[in-house]
Order: structure tokens, then C-alpha cells, then sequence
């Protein structure tokens, strides 16, 4: 491909504590920014809101709207505005200006939500996958999802596996899919669950449902298709309605950069208290706490050996479990 017809704008190499940055146009009005190689690496997406928030911070004329993805950001901007070429710069201005990596701060929120493992929603939504789609799928064997993600990760037994999901933080590294679908992660690498999507999907998942796909947790915002393994509910995290003080401001709970942490409650006292987040007799917990990613590297360095342990592990058990 000659480099005229290359849809790479721009490229920068890795210097000064920053990663690698591929410009590339998306379209007549708009650029897809990549950032580092492609691999699972959670600090990427630290200098995507890092440069996200700085946008916001510092704009430009004639650009519309950006949406960062785990380790890449789309932006959209008006030509007739603003050059492709004037947008490069602003954007290589602002990643320049970031600190080195361990000096980011990210604006965050703790929230705290509750979850239901094993619910009866969930188990519909398998039981319907099972009647209609696929009776044979190995994801489903016992008319759950749980027994199989247990099994691909190798942990003794259900309750290893609910301890791994409550014990760490889950970061936020991007929205999108469905409108509050929010793509978490966890923050301690020592609880990594991993497990394959479905194939093919659902038609039906419950409001609230939570599931894994890859090391990805999802909270589903609303009865949708989807792919992910399911192993609970937790409360709702759109709502266009406004029913809930949370959303009154914006319908959509999550933001990047949040971190959701689980609590453990009965699948009647989850049920009870979704019926008061929509009577607005419910308060979310949320708490405004900056990440520090210095720490954050710190405590990832401090636990790399164990963490290490616990993906052999994880390896060793996805050898031997069909895949759907």
C-alpha cells in the first residue's frame, strides 16, 4: 500500500514514560488514535482518559465529540472547522503534556453496587438459550453458566469463583454497545477470571444481569441479546426515565474511569431494592475518589508472581474445557 493511500495519519514512537500513538483517519471526519500495541495491557487505557479528560479540559473548535475505547479513542470532528492536520497537533499537544505514566491521576468514582449470584433471571436466560438455540452448548451444561466458568478457570468450586469477583475493584475502561453498557476490568490482576462468550449469542438477557466474556465484566442496562457468561444481577445502570436521583443528571450510571465494587446480597433483598431504586427510595454509593495510577503500578508490581500463578492456572484449566 503507497503511503497516499495508507490510512495512517501520523506516528509516534514510545518516548518519555508515554506509549506508541497511531493516528489513523476514520472516514472524512473523523480519526481512530491507538495507543501502545495490541495486547491486553490495562495502563493503555489510563492514557486514553488521560488524554480524554484533557480534551475536555482544553478543546478546539470543531471538535464534536471523542469516545475512548480500551485502548483506543475515536474522534469526530468538522473539516470544514478544523484540518485533519491542526486536530493531529492539538491531540500530539495534549498527550505530550501528560505526565510520565506513573504520575497519572485519573478523575474516578468508587461505586458500590450489590449482586445476586446465581439468580433466577439469569437461569431463564439460559434455560431460553438452551430450549431454542442451542441445547448442546458446553456453557450451559446444568442449566448455568457458573459450573462452566468455574471449570475454565479451574477454581475448586463456585464459591472460589464469587470470592475472586467481590474481592477487587472492577475499572470502567469504556461505554458503549448498548447505551451504560460499561467494560470492566479488574483492578487486582490476582482475581483475572476469563472465559469465552457464547456461540452464537442469547436473544434474551434480564436488566441487571452481570457476565464475563474474555476478562470483560458487564452490567447488562437493558433486556438485550448478549454473549456473556451469566452468574448474577446487580441493580440498574440506565434509565432514560430518571425514576432514581442517580440518573437525573445522565441516564447512564458508569463512566470511564469509574471502579464498581460488589457487595453480596440475597436474590429477595436484590429484588427489593431494584423495586426502590425506580420508587427513587434508593441511594447509589458513590464516591468521588481520583486514581492514582503510581499506586495503582506499585500494587500491580507488588503481586505480579502471584497473579502470574493464579493465569497458569487459568491456562492449564482452559486446555481441557470445550470451547462453545
Amino acid at each position: 500500500m503507497s503511503i497516499a493511500s495508507s490510512p495512517i495519519v501520523e506516528r509516534r514512537e514510545p518516548a518519555g514514560g508515554h506509549p506508541a500513538i497511531t493516528y489513523r483517519q476514520a472516514g472524512d471526519r473523523a480519526l481512530l488514535i491507538e495507543y501502545g500495541e495490541m495486547e491486553f495491557d490495562l495502563t493503555l487505557n489510563f492514557f486514553v482518559l488521560a488524554v480524554d479528560a484533557g480534551l475536555r479540559e482544553n478543546p478546539i473548535d470543531g471538535l464534536v465529540e471523542t469516545a475512548p475505547g480500551f485502548r483506543s479513542m475515536f474522534v469526530s470532528y468538522d473539516p470544514l472547522r478544523l484540518s485533519r492536520e491542526d486536530l493531529v497537533a492539538h491531540l500530539g499537544g495534549i498527550h505530550e503534556a501528560l505526565p510520565a505514566e506513573r504520575d497519572i491521576e485519573i478523575p474516578s468514582r468508587l461505586i458500590e453496587l450489590p449482586i445476586a449470584f446465581d439468580d433466577s433471571e439469569s437461569s431463564a436466560a439460559v434455560e431460553r438459550y438452551i430450549r431454542s438455540i442451542r441445547a448442546d452448548a458446553p456453557n450451559c451444561e446444568g442449566n448455568n453458566n457458573i459450573d462452566y466458568i468455574v471449570r475454565y478457570n479451574g477454581f475448586e468450586d463456585r464459591e472460589q469463583f464469587y470470592e475472586a469477583a467481590l474481592a477487587t475493584e472492577h475499572w470502567t475502561a469504556f461505554i458503549g454497545f448498548f447505551p451504560g453498557l460499561g467494560f470492566m476490568f479488574p483492578v487486582d490482576p490476582r482475581q483475572t477470571v476469563v472465559v469465552p462468550k457464547y456461540n452464537p449469542t442469547r436473544t434474551w438477557t434480564a436488566e441487571g444481569a452481570v457476565g464475563l466474556g474474555g476478562p470483560c465484566y458487564a452490567i447488562y442496562p437493558v433486556e438485550s441479546a448478549g454473549g456473556y457468561q451469566l452468574f448474577g444481577r446487580s441493580l440498574p445502570v440506565y434509565d432514560l426515565k430518571g425514576r432514581n436521583e442517580a440518573f437525573r443528571d445522565n441516564p447512564l450510571l458508569l463512566r470511564p474511569g469509574d471502579r464498581v465494587t460488589f457487595h453480596r446480597v440475597t436474590e429477595d433483598e436484590l429484588t427489593e431494592i431494584f423495586d426502590d431504586v425506580h420508587a427513587d427510595r434508593y441511594r447509589y454509593r458513590i464516591k468521588e475518589q481520583p486514581f492514582d495510577v503510581g499506586n495503582y503500578l506499585d500494587f500491580r508490581d507488588s503481586v505480579w508472581d502471584e497473579a502470574e500463578r493464579q493465569r497458569q492456572r487459568r491456562e492449564e484449566a482452559a486446555a481441557s474445557t470445550p470451547v462453545p
